[in-house]
């Protein structure tokens, strides 16, 4: 009996001394039932127990005995050995998703967490304690609010950093778009807002920090009296864009601001990595390509249904060529030959395929971007352009050379009316005319007045 009790819990001794206090009728049933925290119809089986098979009774039953639904030994060391090779760099969390999509292991967090830390491994992830701050309420409505930022990373593992570009919305959590770019830059942001755009609708606002890409250097270094002479600092080209689309851009003063794009980076960086080491992608391009299906999945997973579940995208106007918005503009003036300068380069208007007709000197709008590449805007008309390999020569007057023109001479007849005429002499009355004069001479000469 010694060796029995001596194997037993804490518990169970505990249990059996009251039980044998039942049976010696020290405290009766009910009392027992209140000690042990059981029903008086347990108490009386646990009292039969013990008076029919001994102190063994009150041991579980299960004791030393693996449970039917406990893993195997095989399947707990084909865990440990895929955490340590193909899946070393997921978190424990995203470890567990894997098992299942990919090994069909379908085991709980828990029981993931149990087998690793046995063996003494941790999660890559660590969870630091951060300073509390005040969380801001969701916005009710999915495209009031559309947070962005960028984030370098090394998201292939073993190759340098590149930056991914990316957007949240702030009512429901979901991904809007994903881009990745050698760094952080606006052509990044504005394929970011195409794909915002072009699959969800144009939104009410934009959230960014105060990157200069989003807010010029000279912004708010105006003086009181430039400010009423009627300066202001232009727009940057994401803020005329983005005028132009109708969209507020919100620029926030801290990172905590916009924390929940902040807290998309850290899930992005455990788990991006390790989905592109399993599908085999090792370029940036194949990455961009990979992302869609991503959004898709980390959506259904990590999206919340929003308060109201009428969105608030507007639908961009048919007419409109987003490429023509989402580029940089900037103003030259039209030289001769119909061209113009620019980035140290020459280039032809072209219109259907035609140089286009001599223009004024006059202003023109230049469109650049990697998806239209230089284009111009004059008159309500956009042209496309040539590169010139020169600046077009000035037109000058060049006179050609003189050319002999052979006139034909042209003769008379005969009877011609010219032919008369030269030979007949004009009759002039000499005379009449003479003597008139020296009349009149007479006159002059005799007159008074003329001498007075």
């Amino acid at each position: 009996m010694r060796e029995e009790i001596f194997n037993m819990t804490q518990k169970e001794i505990s249990r059996l001394r009251v039980i044998n206090q039942t049976i010696d009728k020290i405290i009766t049933v009910r009392e027992a039932a209140d000690l042990l925290g059981l029903s008086e119809r347990q108490v009386i089986r646990l009292k039969g127990g013990v008076l029919k098979d001994g102190p063994a009774f009150i041991i579980h039953k299960n004791r030393g005995r693996k449970p039917k639904h406990a893993l195997s030994d095989e399947i707990g060391t084909k865990i440990v050995e895929l955490k340590q090779t193909k899946y070393q760099e997921a978190n424990f969390m995203h470890f567990s998703e894997l098992l299942e999509e990919h090994e069909n292991i379908n085991v709980s967090y828990s029981t993931i967490y149990r087998i690793l830390t046995k063996e003494g491994i941790k999660s890559p992830k660590k969870h630091r304690k951060r300073k509390s701050h005040h969380r801001r309420k969701r916005k009710p409505q999915k495209g009031m609010l559309v947070q962005i930022d960028a984030s370098p990373h090394e998201w292939i593992i073993g190759d340098k950093s590149f930056t991914l570009h990316g957007a949240i919305d702030d009512a429901t959590g979901e991904i809007l778009a994903l881009f990745f770019a050698p760094n952080e830059c606006m052509e990044g942001y504005f394929e970011v807002i195409r794909q915002i755009v072009n699959n969800h609708g144009i939104p009410i606002s934009i959230y960014s920090d105060r990157h200069t890409i989003f807010v010029s250097p000279n912004s708010g270094k105006l003086s009181i009296e430039e400010q009423l002479e009627g300066k202001t600092v232009n727009f940057t080209q994401f803020e005329r864009a983005m005028g132009e689309l109708g969209i507020n851009v919100i620029k926030a003063n801290s990172p905590q601001a916009k924390g929940r794009i902040e807290k998309l980076w850290d899930t992005l960086q455990s788990r991006l990595p390790v989905e592109f080491k399993i599908h085999g992608i090792d370029t940036m391009k194949a990455a961009n390509a990979f992302l869609s299906q991503f959004i898709v999945a980390y959506n259904e997973k990590f999206g919340v249904e929003p308060e109201n579940p009428e969105h608030a995208f507007r639908t961009l106007d048919s007419n409109i060529n987003l490429d023509y918005i989402l580029c940089v503009k900037e103003e030259r003036t039209i030289i001769e030959g119909s061209a113009f300068s620019y980035k140290g380069k020459y280039y032809q208007l072209i219109k259907n395929g035609k140089k286009a007709p001599a223009m004024p000197k006059a202003k023109l709008t230049v469109l650049s971007s990697s998806k239209i590449g230089v284009k111009a805007f004059y008159a309500d008309v956009i042209y496309d352009t040539l590169l010139l390999d020169e600046r077009p020569k000035k037109e000058s007057l060049k006179l050609s050379k003189e050319k002999t023109v052979k006139q034909t001479i042209v003769k008379p007849s005969a009877d011609h009316p010219w032919r008369h005429a030269q030979k007949k002499k004009p009759n002039y009355a000499y005379e009449e005319t003479d003597r008139e004069i020296v009349e009149m001479l007479n006159q002059l000469f005799n007159s008074t007045r003329a001498w007075a």
